[in-house]
């Protein structure tokens, strides 16, 4: 037993804080007083249909299972807190930030992007890295992923993009061509997609990886000045990830080895943190940048936008029980407290309706009933609903009227200051955009020389898979970030064809 890790000695250990034995019971509450036969006439007759305690047991496995999510399906999960470090009341109100020192409840989900619930972590594909922040003004649900960018920027693609990480609709299987054809028909995925072949594709477990709130956000200060804002935590751990061979390798012999690393790290005491950085940008600035500032495939330059330091994020609670407080937890970016606010940034616009829209789908119309959810206090003139748990009492449930009830919140008005919209509604097609200029900064000037040797070889290895002519085009898409890279590739893609049809 000596050898074995914590998560492995997880039922030894409630064994021992847990000796006194109790009476089982129904879901209804009635004591079980033998739940080792159903209830039959005679000892091989047929079964009895007021067999009660089968009934309730049968009728509840039958939907224990809930949908999973349709994209992060496979996560871990765990608690703890942040605390500010830094002041950057100047920037923003919102009470989360409000002194240096000032601890608040956290949640962090850590989750591979395109797999299913049984899924390897060892795969190549982005890490969701969402935060849930439990501030006495509500729930802020600070949700992106372990890359500060994206591969779309239009949501419109959402679905269609993710369509091509899952399954072919007829053969079940993971497809290349359906991959590769859309990366290479829309160039905009070129930033994400090097980020994703490059080291940083395949985290060693989830500690060892920055999180971004990837996305442009607005703080509103005190006195109602807006800036903009990108959120980066970073580790503490150090980045580290893993090469191909041994994410393979884990892939077959252990695919919950970050689950099982960020559970254990806990459960000895080694709590996992990040440092929260921001960066800020004027909204004068952001009239005049060179660049969208509310692009999600791009990057704020550090040089120009320099990170501020705000604070730490600290895990040091496992999940009592991960269906409940992994499985259950629901994040969503439209969960914004006073002083935070969305941007113009169209991904992020998308996602406010899209997340709890799918939690209402997957968990049910109150799923912020559920404990990993709820606030600490909520009062409005919602009801009902399926497992409807705090309907708040005799309230009226109407508005305007006359009996009593919440009101709107003076601060919350304050720190919502009007904005300013211009322009011609119409279908903006953005893909033509700069998709190319700062690619190539991260492949000649961010990656180191081995860096990026491992980047065509990990490219060469997924894109051989694909049609010759989605290879081509996207070989070309290579070449437009950089002649040289574009050519390695293309010389791969040939030294691979050349060993196929030698075999």
């Amino acid at each position: 037993m000596a050898s074995r890790d914590r998560a492995a000695n997880q039922l030894h250990e409630y064994q021992k804080k847990n000796q006194q034995v109790e009476s089982a019971t129904t879901s209804f509450g009635n004591p079980i007083g033998e739940g080792t036969a159903s209830l039959t006439v005679g000892p091989q007759g047929p079964m009895l249909f007021q067999d009660q305690i089968f009934v309730d047991e049968l009728a509840h496995f039958n939907r224990e299972r809930i949908p999973e999510r349709v994209v992060h399906a496979k996560g871990a999960g765990a608690f703890g807190y942040f605390e500010v470090t830094n002041d950057i009341t100047k920037y923003s109100a919102a009470k989360v930030f409000s002194q240096i020192g000032k601890k608040t409840p956290i949640g962090i989900r850590f989750s591979t992007v395109g797999g299913e619930s049984g899924s390897a972590d060892t795969v190549r594909d982005p890490r969701g890295f969402a935060v849930k922040f439990y501030t006495e003004d509500g729930i802020w649900d600070l949700v992106g992923n372990n890359t500060p960018i994206f591969f779309i920027r239009d949501p419109i693609f959402f679905p269609s993009f993710i369509h091509t990480q899952k399954r072919n609709p007829q053969t079940h299987l993971k497809d290349p061509d359906m991959f590769w054809d859309f990366m290479s028909l829309r160039t905009e995925t070129m930033h994400q997609n090097l980020f994703l072949f490059s080291d940083r594709g395949i985290p060693d477990g989830y500690r060892h990886m920055n999180g971004y709130g990837s996305h442009t956000f607005k703080l509103v200060n005190k006195d109602g000045q807006v800036h903009y804002c990108k959120f980066h935590h970073k580790t503490d751990q150090g980045i580290k990830n893993l090469d191909v061979k041994k994410a393979d390798q884990l892939a077959g012999s252990d695919p919950d080895y970050a689950n099982r690393d960020l559970y254990n790290a806990i459960a000895e005491g080694n709590y996992p943190s990040w440092t929260v950085h921001i960066q800020i940008m004027t909204e004068q600035q952001a009239k005049n940048s060179p660049f969208d500032p509310f692009d999600l495939t791009k990057v704020w330059p550090q040089a120009q936008y320099p990170l501020i330091k705000v604070g730490k994020m600290v895990l040091n609670k496992n999940p009592e029980n991960y269906f409940s407080e992994v499985e259950q937890i629901a994040f969503s970016p439209s969960h914004m407290v006073p002083g935070i606010e969305a941007s113009p940034d169209r991904m992020l616009q998308g996602r406010l309706f899209s997340y709890s829209d799918t939690h209402r789908h997957r968990l049910g119309p109150n799923y912020l009933q559920l404990p990993v959810n709820c606030p600490f206090r909520v009062r409005n003139y919602q009801r009902d609903g399926p497992m409807n748990i705090h309907n708040q009492g005799g309230a009226p449930n109407y508005f305007p009227n006359s009996f009593g009830g919440p009101q709107s919140d003076e601060v919350a008005k304050k720190l919502e200051p009007a904005f300013t919209v211009s322009g011609e509604a119409a279908r903006y097609d953005t893909g033509d955009a700069d998709n190319f200029s700062q690619p190539k900064i991260f492949v000649t000037k961010t990656l180191k020389r081995e860096e990026v040797d491992r980047l065509v070889s990990n490219i060469v290895g997924h894109l051989s898979g694909a049609a010759d002519f989605i290879q081509e085009r996207q070989v070309k898409n290579y070449k437009a970030v950089d002649a040289a890279f574009g050519e390695k590739i293309a010389q791969g893609l040939n030294m691979a064809k050349r060993s196929k049809a030698n075999l």
